[in-house]
């Protein structure tokens, strides 16, 4: 059974508790890397800078604390392995759904961000 290694398991300590449960249900079932969770103001400004992200401080949802989005990459890694991002979200979403939990993948958005994920904002 895969396991989170513990850089993974720190950065995931980071996001809400509702994604944690759903990416520890997931890493039960695939092996994966947790790229990111929270991002501070220096991260995320660096991460705009380098186009990583389309957006600046503080409206990424990587912003809030605890943070509402996760980045997720599958074992072995391969940035490049579009098949193997789109195979862990169908993991992924299935896992929430069982789990009763909203999200949005961002491999679903007219600029795709394949290792992206986020609850999806309540309509209070």
């Amino acid at each position: 059974m895969p396991e989170l290694n513990d850089t993974s398991k720190r950065r995931l300590a980071t996001c809400h508790p509702d994604l944690q449960l759903l990416v520890e249900a997931v890493a039960q079932d695939l092996p994966l890397l947790v790229v990111c969770g929270h991002r501070g103001k220096l991260a995320q400004d660096a991460a705009f800078a380098t186009k990583a992200s389309k957006l600046q401080w503080p409206h990424s949802r990587h912003n809030t604390s605890p943070s509402e989005a996760v980045d997720l990459a599958p074992l072995p890694l391969k940035w490049q392995d579009k098949k193997a991002f789109a195979a862990l979200a169908k993991t992924v979403k299935a896992a929430a759904l069982k789990l009763g939990l909203e999200i949005e993948w961002g491999g679903d958005w007219s600029w795709p961000d394949l290792g992206h994920y986020q609850l999806r904002k309540r309509k209070d």
